[in-house]
């Protein structure tokens, strides 16, 4: 279904669309075809089959991603690291060098730096605040930067219009991890981004029950990663798209309050005696409030926060604490934390998190659609 323009709410709801619906159903349904009928014209790639990430259920969901992203294009894949991988493969070779971000993810650092280096590629990584250092990293042969909205788990804001100036100066793809943001609270595709990704498994879907990943982009760069991830085989089964597809429509009143929630828990907990340190672009002392401020319509669902103590004291908060569950992952409707040295950042080195500023003690929150006010009394019980 083509919209007009229109807000994202009502495109979360519409845009992508079967009407009038197959069999009269308001809801897509779930197409649990492996294959289709084919008349033999198609090439490859067209093919009707699962592993092609092209059966109806697919369709809809990335011509709605498309419509939320502003892109031309989107495809989803089977989890988050999925369209991380498949896209710096399809546009790194041997030889080539990727420029990032220091305190990535866990998973997308140890990808970059350790598992790359099999394929002969390099790798730079740069404080995303300062373009000034950029240069010096750069190479003949850097054909990818790559950072975080919001990083997970310190809460960074790069630079992002020098993200994009330096990679248009330099004829560089610029790519951005968008997930703890998502399109509520940032479209990089407009703003000037050659590729969106996200971790679908998060806030893109928002009920902690499926593992999915997207990309977004132009629709020449989109096909080649499709042509990549065809052969990669990182699919998205039909039942987890008919899940994601659901999770999506609701994503702009989940944000919404998630958004003011962990800034109200941010504000309270940098007010605590036993809180060392919080890290929150909302907050007026964050060193990345101002580029929250210019470049963010909302500062998301996500904290960090450092309790005295170290991990002892963090994991006895855990053990009083009756709201939040002590989980990985992150985005889901209900509150979760965790310490990220023991999950989304376990499998770094010691001397990697100290380079990342990742402290045993480091508490990340990830702010679920309860009332914020049970929330904090829950918090400052276990605190106190």
């Amino acid at each position: 279904m083509k919209l007009k323009k229109t807000g994202l709410g009502t495109s979360a709801v519409h845009a992508g669309e079967v009407r009038p619906g197959i069999g009269g159903a308001v809801s897509m349904p779930i197409f649990q075809s492996s294959t289709f009928e084919n008349d033999g014209d198609a090439g490859y790639h067209d093919v009707r089959y699962i592993r092609l990430n092209n059966t109806p259920n697919h369709d809809v969901l990335h011509a709605k991603l498309a419509v939320l992203e502003g892109a031309e294009a989107a495809l989803v894949a089977g989890s988050g690291m999925a369209a991380i991988s498949t896209t710096l493969m399809t546009f790194l070779s041997s030889g080539d060098h990727v420029m990032h971000q220091h305190a990535l993810y866990g998973g997308t650092h140890s990808f970059i730096q350790h598992d790359l280096k099999d394929f002969g590629i390099d790798h730079g990584d740069v404080d995303p605040t300062r373009q000034e250092t950029w240069e010096a990293i750069r190479t003949d042969r850097t054909r990818v930067f790559y950072v975080e909205t919001l990083s997970n788990p310190l809460m960074t804001v790069p630079d992002l219009q020098a993200v994009v100036d330096f990679c248009r100066q330099h004829g560089i793809v610029s790519v951005i991890d968008n997930t703890f943001a998502s399109p509520v609270n940032f479209l990089p595709i407009p703003f000037g981004f050659d590729l969106v990704l996200h971790s679908c498994t998060k806030y893109m879907n928002g009920h902690t029950d499926i593992v999915a990943g997207s990309i977004a982009g132009s629709a020449e760069k989109i096909a080649a990663i499709k042509h990549k991830l065809d052969h990669l085989g990182g699919t998205l089964d039909p039942h987890a798209c008919f899940l994601l597809h659901r999770g999506m429509k609701t994503l702009p009143l989940r944000m919404r309050h998630q958004n003011k929630s962990a800034l109200e828990m941010a504000r309270f907990l940098a007010e605590q005696e036993r809180v060392i340190r919080v890290n929150h672009p909302g907050l007026p002392g964050s060193p990345d409030h101002e580029r929250a401020k210019t470049y963010l319509h909302g500062t998301g669902g996500m904290l960090s926060f450092e309790v005295e103590g170290g991990a002892a004291a963090a994991d006895r908060m855990f053990s009083r604490l009756q709201l939040p569950i002590v989980a990985p992952s992150l985005g889901g409707v209900e509150t979760l934390v965790t310490r990220p040295v023991t999950t989304s950042h376990a499998g770094l080195s010691a001397a990697e998190l100290e380079r990342a500023n990742i402290s045993e003690g480091l508490v990340r929150v990830s702010v679920g659609i309860e009332d914020t006010e049970d929330l904090i009394a829950d918090f400052r019980r276990a605190l106190s």
